[in-house]
């Protein structure tokens, strides 16, 4: 699709409504609150991905090297019928005439925490007869990139959670945390490039994901090679299905086959089917020769239930339940206690839960670990859609404002301030520049020209072409 075609309907009237004699729109792109407690800053990323996809290869491909007649023929068709209106389409042909985007965007390194309130990146039209595009741009951009943003800090807080409680429960193990949050949300994901995006935002703190494209995305957009280095990876794993297929009556037989099937590495076996307590504590005793003779862990994984009782036990007349899954582990394949007096089990049996895992339930499954004298790192959580899908621009209050103007080659200011508002739509005024001051990242808005030059927005994306361009590698040491 021709990718001017990728906006809202209300844009396609700005440029007759700006006054007359604009040249230039300078905007910026900012999380304007936090509606996630304990999240205070936002991990900007995912902007190379739009530039690349959308500003690069869709516009090349789908506008400026198409025949001129045609892609202005079918644009005119969509909204002349849209607007009822004979349309004017002579800035999109003048568009079409210059051959590239003339947008200049400034953006801080991706992997960053910007604090909320502070923006992340700048965009200005470079031609001033194409003062209309900058904003004309902003329903794409902000269409793309508040989700890899909010899933990257979403993610970044995962890893926050689960790096204290490994501090404090089995520091000598903090390797493990790279694959303790594994990404299990594609299938829940509102669309494909959806489940891309949010998975690679999970990936700059994760390694475990089940988003197989992710590997191929960050080849593409962000200089990985799988070959080289790791993007991703999983496990071999069963679902349901398989469960199934070999009959509840049989279960026992079901795993016994996987073992012998894999005989070493990882094995994560769904063991909800019918009676988790069943399998845990009949089957895997049956088993426990067969487990402990393999070269590898099997990962005992429940599906269903309240993660936080079945992981760690609770208040149950049952005292197979009141155990939970982790001390059950315990109780039949033992372990070790750690230098700093928490239980580590055996390397040969662990446990993922990957049903409705939410930052808060992430937290309460390490302490109740930690009360029971157990390590956190007994446990893999599967961060599913529960957590990347139930979020909206408006998690981080994503929004794009314009904050500075040239009307006939006369530069002002221009914000916005609702007054009916509490202070979160509340914009920066006029040109930005972002510095550092004691590690912290700080706006200064109502610069000058000069002062706009300085600070540490470096220009990403020039006159249709890619100028600063990082890698996977460098976005996760930022991380």
């Amino acid at each position: 699709m021709n990718p001017l075609l990728l906006t809202d309907g209300y844009k396609l009237g700005h440029k007759e409504q700006y006054p007359k004699g604009t040249n230039m729109v300078y905007s910026n792109w900012t999380p304007r609150k936090s509606r996630i407690d304990g999240i205070n800053a936002v991990v900007f990323f995912g902007l190379q991905y739009f530039i690349k996809e959308y500003l690069i290869k869709q516009f090349n491909q789908e506008f400026f090297n198409q025949p001129k007649r045609a892609v202005i023929t079918e644009y005119k068709k969509y909204v002349d019928h849209y607007l009822g209106v004979d349309y004017d389409v002579s800035h999109i042909e003048a568009l079409h005439d210059l051959g590239y985007l003339p947008i200049e965007i400034k953006a801080v390194s991706e992997g960053t925490e910007v604090p909320i309130k502070v923006p992340m990146f700048t965009m200005v039209n470079t031609e001033p007869e194409f003062f209309w595009l900058t904003n004309y741009l902003e329903t794409l951009l902000s269409n793309v990139i508040w989700q890899p943003c909010t899933s990257a800090t979403i993610a970044k807080q995962y890893r926050k959670i689960l790096t204290k409680f490994a501090l404090e429960t089995d520091q000598a193990n903090l390797d493990f945390i790279n694959w303790q949050g594994h990404d299990f949300s594609m299938r829940g994901m509102s669309g494909t490039e959806s489940a891309i995006i949010s998975g690679m935002g999970h990936a700059l703190s994760f390694s475990g994901s089940d988003t197989l494209p992710v590997a191929k995305a960050f080849e593409d957009f962000y200089g990985a090679d799988v070959t080289e280095e790791l993007v991703v990876g999983s496990v071999n794993a069963t679902e349901h299905s398989v469960m199934c297929a070999g009959s509840k009556d049989d279960e026992i037989g079901t795993f016994k086959r996987l073992i012998e099937t894999y005989p070493s590495g990882i094995l994560s076996v769904v063991s909800d089917t019918w009676d988790l307590w069943k399998v845990l504590t009949e089957y895997l005793p049956a088993l426990k020769r067969e487990i402990l003779s393999r070269d590898g862990k099997l990962v005992i994984r429940p599906d269903s239930g309240d993660p936080v009782a079945i992981i760690c036990g609770c208040d149950n007349t049952n005292p197979i339940i009141a155990k939970g899954v982790i001390e059950l582990l315990w109780d039949e394949f033992g372990g070790t206690i750690n230098e700093q007096g928490y239980k580590v089990l055996n390397p040969k049996i662990g446990a993922i839960y990957g049903d409705s895992i939410t930052i808060d339930r992430a937290k309460l499954i390490c302490e109740r670990l930690k009360e029971k004298g157990f390590a956190s790192t007994n446990v893999v959580l599967g961060i599913g859609s529960f957590t990347y899908q139930y979020n909206t621009r408006d998690t981080f209050g994503f929004a794009m404002k314009a904050t500075y103007v040239e009307v006939k080659g006369k530069g002002r200011a221009i914000f916005k301030n609702p007054i009916t508002d509490d202070g979160t739509k509340k914009s920066a005024k006029g040109l930005i520049s972002l510095f550092y001051e004691n590690e912290n990242l700080i706006l200064k808005d109502q610069c000058t020209l000069d002062e706009e030059k300085e600070g540490v927005l470096e220009t990403v994306f020039k006159d249709g072409v890619l100028i600063r361009e990082e890698t996977l590698q460098e976005i996760r040491k930022r991380i």
